[in-house]
């Protein structure tokens, strides 16, 4: 009696610690998600956090996501890719175009007046990811999702009223392919990350910004300037590619039913959410400027064509450029222009 009652306990300790054959138990993951977005932002508050609870309920409580706002796992923005890459953060989202050339295919949906609808464009840039890009070139990350913002627009410390009050104008860009159109603009390009605009814009560094009205209040942009200049028509004068990737081996090791919580709210979805979330914000981002009696410019047809025009070089530059990667940059720019068209573009 006393070895049975002795080996049932063994047996019950070892099953609890999952020692035994075939035993299987819950365990608890815990994955870091770092970015360089202030907490207020609208990415973070209302994409990646909505995101996370939404991924965490369905694991039925064995992952829990913790978020790392503001680079505070250190580090700077353009290195959150290797961050993921390396492991010092299990997910990250950041801006492909922070690491300049090193995703060239990616850059197409970046190209002067390329997006129309930022939703289109954010599923089209997804089925390229899928299609493509994840075993190309993001083949040492898991991309959760792939998307892009909102259309972009001139924020400036005087009126933009046409191309020509570009001219000598100093703007700060995200990447290098808009730097290349600000340039072409007649504005001298100053690269820079999003978290750096407030302080280069207060002291002069830069005379104004290009980004998309959504995250204007995060960073006070309403306040440090006052013009703001809008394209009309279909097509925006830019956008940026934004990604959430997963370190690849973390993402393997997760048991497969983590791995299914994930993947249910990742890929297509979120690039839809993110989009869409991101477009939905403009509105109410844009009528800070409009509470602070800003200057909103609003550029007819005639005065967009003639932006269209001047930043036509980029665009074959781009091709030229991507020659030389032995990628097809006409055909890439077709098939972009096809998959946009496919989403609702």
């Amino acid at each position: 009696m006393i070895r049975r009652g002795f080996l049932k306990t063994v047996a019950v300790a070892a099953l609890a610690a999952g020692m035994l054959p075939g035993a299987s138990f819950a365990q608890d993951v815990t994955l870091r998600l770092h970015q360089f977005l202030p907490p207020v932002a609208t990415v973070p508050a209302k994409i990646l956090k909505p995101w996370a609870e939404r991924v965490e309920a369905a694991s039925d409580g064995k992952l829990k996501i913790e978020h790392y706002d503001a680079m505070s796992l250190g580090g700077r923005p353009p290195e959150l890719i290797d961050q993921a890459i390396d492991g010092v953060a299990d997910i990250v989202m950041t801006v492909v175009g922070y690491t300049p050339g090193r995703y060239p295919k990616t850059e197409v949906f970046e190209l002067p007046f390329m997006m129309t609808n930022p939703v289109a464009t954010s599923k089209a840039f997804q089925e390229l990811v899928e299609t493509d890009l994840q075993n190309g070139e993001y083949s040492d990350v898991k991309v959760l999702g792939a998307w892009v913002h909102g259309p972009g627009v001139l924020h400036t410390d005087k009126p933009v009223t046409s191309v020509d009050d570009l001219e000598g104008v100093k703007l700060r860009g995200p990447t290098r392919v808009i730097n290349d159109m600000l340039n072409e603009l007649g504005a001298v390009p100053v690269g820079m990350p999003l978290p750096a605009i407030p302080e280069a814009l207060s002291k002069g560094v830069v005379n104004g910004t290009v980004i998309p009205w959504e995250v204007t209040p995060a960073i006070r942009v309403s306040e440090l300037v006052s013009n703001h200049t809008e394209f009309s028509g279909d097509e925006a004068l830019y956008t940026a590619t934004i990604i959430m990737v997963m370190n690849k081996d973390k993402y393997e090791s997760l048991p497969d039913d983590v791995k299914a919580a994930i993947d249910g709210e990742s890929g297509m979805k979120l690039a839809e959410f993110a989009s869409q979330v991101m477009w939905d914000a403009d509105a109410p981002a844009r009528e800070i400027a409009v509470g602070a009696n800003n200057n909103i410019i609003q550029l007819p047809a005639e005065e967009v064509a003639r932006f269209k025009e001047k930043a036509k070089p980029v665009t074959a530059r781009w091709i030229e450029d991507m020659k030389s990667k032995d990628i097809d940059g006409q055909a890439l720019i077709d098939h972009a222009k096809s998959l946009i068209q496919k989403h609702g573009g």
